[in-house]
């Protein structure tokens, strides 16, 4: 079952921590790849580590929009970041889904990041992870509720004593306050998740 718009329209560091364990899915010609969400951080309007903080713009204007879409953005010229739109619309927030569990299509996710690659080297990483779903810009805006392309499906809850959370990875930019903020969430017994401090 797919999550509902309802799911997304809420607080981002709740949506990041109800996040684990849900199943991310890409249908990419005609395959299905698919992967347990195990580490997710969110960002919120007014956060200056979020890239909302100053106001909407071309690139981040997504998440000014409607919960439960896509927001891709390109870093360092190099790699592809994936995050779910969150709150209610007019409210910028986005998770950034960090980390993930390959389920099914492992073979094709190997080839697309270069071979043999396991573990959290195959998808421990938002980039990593979008490399071996095929997600680029391209997917900017997609529609995670009704889209054919790209979506995210309930999973089984992970309870408290097994979700770890800290601060956010690669935010030395933000005011201290943001960047001691816990708005990072991991499963603790992952061996995908990105860092575990």
């Amino acid at each position: 079952m797919r999550l509902p718009e309802s799911f997304f329209a809420r607080d981002a560091t709740l949506v990041a921590r109800e996040l684990l364990g849900t199943r991310l899915v890409r249908r990419l010609n005609g395959e299905r790849l698919s992967g347990v969400i195990a580490e997710a951080e969110a960002y919120r309007q007014h956060d200056s580590a979020c890239h909302a903080y100053r106001g909407m713009t071309k690139r981040n204007a997504v998440m000014f929009g409607a919960p439960g879409r896509a927001y891709v953005y390109f870093v360092y010229g190099l790699h592809h970041m994936l995050n779910v739109v969150a709150e209610p619309e007019g409210q910028a927030a986005a998770v950034l889904i960090r980390a993930l569990e390959p389920q099914e299509g492992i073979e094709t996710m190997q080839a697309r990041r270069g071979g043999s690659k396991a573990g959290k080297l195959l998808s421990g990483g938002p980039a990593r992870l979008t490399e071996a779903l095929a997600i680029d810009r391209g997917l900017n805006g997609a529609d995670l509720i009704h889209g054919e392309v790209l979506w995210i499906e309930a999973g089984n809850p992970i309870p408290e004593a097994e979700i770890a959370r800290g601060v956010r990875i690669g935010i030395g930019y933000a005011d201290e306050q943001d960047r001691l903020a816990p708005w990072r969430f991991w499963i603790r017994q992952s061996g995908y998740v990105s860092r575990l401090r």
